[in-house]
């Protein structure tokens, strides 16, 4: 294996990030003052990699896959993955992240009424007027002058109370090491948010008008990322220390505008073969299971050209194999019908 390789796809946490060189002059950032490490990957990570992680000692990324993964690394560049559903887009930033010690995967979901604001930063200006309301109908409020104050602006909290960053916002904390961001169905977004994320992406930095506007007076706030951690914003501006590794997934339903694709390293996933299922299967029902259940990887890979079926299918196929414990003839016929439902192309209705 080549030595450049960061993310070996080996399977196994390592040291290796710590010997990825420095960024291109181009990419590098000088955000602070520092954030504290994100904490270990959260139980979502652990299902994705299956039981105990075995799905990464089991797979090994191919050979393209690693050298993509690890030229976003070098180059500091977002990673839009596409392939067809359960083709192990999105788990492969939990393996990143897991392999080199990178902490708790950040998500973002999208959806049709994602903007780029939601994964930047939420700001909940309705419950800090509330809370100034409540603060000044209280009768121990006191004289006038302490009525008239402003409860969000005493020392320690203010404004800060009420901005919580996105998991974008979160990820372009200054922080010593790159966080993971799975931007999940990027295609499922309103034509829009490809090109809003543009800027961000290129700069590695957004402001948040609502603070900026306090910077003379409160050049540091506290906020809330992500993560649930209170974090110190300076002069209303979030840069990036080390740019985050950010993975964008599309299931192929749209085309994305030419300069979101130069900003990006593109990797395509194809349909996992019998090898790769066979992996994935031992992953999360142990070892022999791929051995036990052959049948049905093999009815899952027997379909007609183009039809479309996701990996999850055929986990569901095998858990309701291997718990309703069927064994006589009358209910191999009923394993068998079932498999078959439970694996109905997904670009059939009927």
């Amino acid at each position: 294996m080549s030595d450049w390789l960061i993310y070996r796809g080996a399977g196994a946490p390592h040291d290796g990030i710590e010997h990825l060189p420095p960024p291109p002059p181009w990419r590098d950032f000088d955000g602070g003052p520092l954030v504290a490490p994100p904490a270990a990957l959260d139980p979502s990570s652990e299902r994705r990699l299956g039981v105990q992680h075995r799905e990464a000692s089991h797979h090994r990324p191919g050979e393209t896959e690693r050298e993509l993964v690890n030229a976003a690394l070098y180059l500091r560049r977002p990673l839009l993955v596409t392939g067809a559903p359960g083709s192990g887009k999105s788990t492969l930033a939990h393996s990143v992240a897991y392999e080199l010690g990178l902490g708790r995967v950040l998500g973002w979901p999208v959806v049709s009424r994602s903007t780029l604001r939601d994964g930047l930063y939420d700001y909940d200006a309705i419950g800090r007027l509330q809370d100034l309301q409540i603060a000044r109908a209280d009768p121990a409020a006191g004289d006038g002058a302490a009525a008239d104050a402003d409860p969000t602006d005493e020392p320690g909290g203010g404004i800060g109370r009420y901005i919580r960053l996105g998991p974008l916002g979160t990820a372009l904390l200054p922080a010593a090491r790159p966080r993971v961001l799975l931007v999940d169905e990027l295609d499922k977004s309103d034509i829009d948010l490809p090109n809003d994320l543009l800027n961000v992406l290129e700069e590695g930095e957004f402001r948040i008008p609502e603070l900026e506007r306090l910077a003379g007076s409160a050049p540091e706030v506290e906020v809330l990322s992500d993560d649930g951690a209170r974090v110190t914003v300076r002069d209303g501006r979030v840069r990036c220390h080390a740019f985050p590794f950010i993975v964008l997934t599309s299931n192929g339903e749209r085309d994305f505008p030419a300069p979101l694709l130069r900003r990006c390293i593109h990797l395509h996933i194809p349909a996992p073969d019998k090898e790769r299922l066979a992996a994935m299967v031992r992953a999360h029902f142990g070892e022999g299971a791929a051995e036990r259940y052959e049948a049905v990887i093999d009815r899952f890979l027997d379909r007609e050209p183009g039809d479309v079926r996701a990996v999850d299918q055929l986990f569901n196929a095998i858990h309701l194999t291997q718990k309703a414990g069927w064994t006589d003839e009358d209910e191999e016929e009923t394993r068998r019908r079932l498999t078959a439902e439970l694996m109905r192309p997904l670009d059939r209705t009927r």
